[in-house]
């Protein structure tokens, strides 16, 4: 793979999250916890070499799409995912809002 190739984003169930490649490069990811058929995004990141490229519109993109045909549901915590969920409505139905409830379980789930 050169290095002007297409990113690439992968599904890596056993860390909870789906990582977008650049060549053979991890540039970023986008972690989740699965709660009663939701996807809970809570933490998008992409690495600063790789910033300014729009990679983080295309990993959560393709992260959702993902979580759309497994059938499940989004719960955007995280504010990147949110703020994406804002200009792309495509998602708003299997879109979860944030509650209390939702963020005390994730707190939980992130402490073992």
């Amino acid at each position: 793979m050169t290095r002007s190739s297409a990113p690439l984003v992968r599904h890596v169930d056993a860390r909870h999250r789906y990582e977008i490649l650049v060549g053979e490069v991890t540039a970023g990811f986008t972690a989740y916890r699965d709660r009663d058929g939701q996807r809970v995004f809570f933490h998008t990141e992409i690495d600063d070499a790789f910033a300014g490229q729009g990679l983080a519109s295309v990993l959560v993109q393709e992260a959702l799409s993902q979580v759309r045909e497994a059938g499940r549901r989004i719960v955007p915590v995280c504010p990147y995912v949110a703020k994406f969920l804002k200009k792309h409505e495509e998602f708003a139905d299997i879109t979860d809002p944030v509650t209390p409830e939702a963020l005390q379980w994730l707190d939980t789930a992130l402490a073992r």
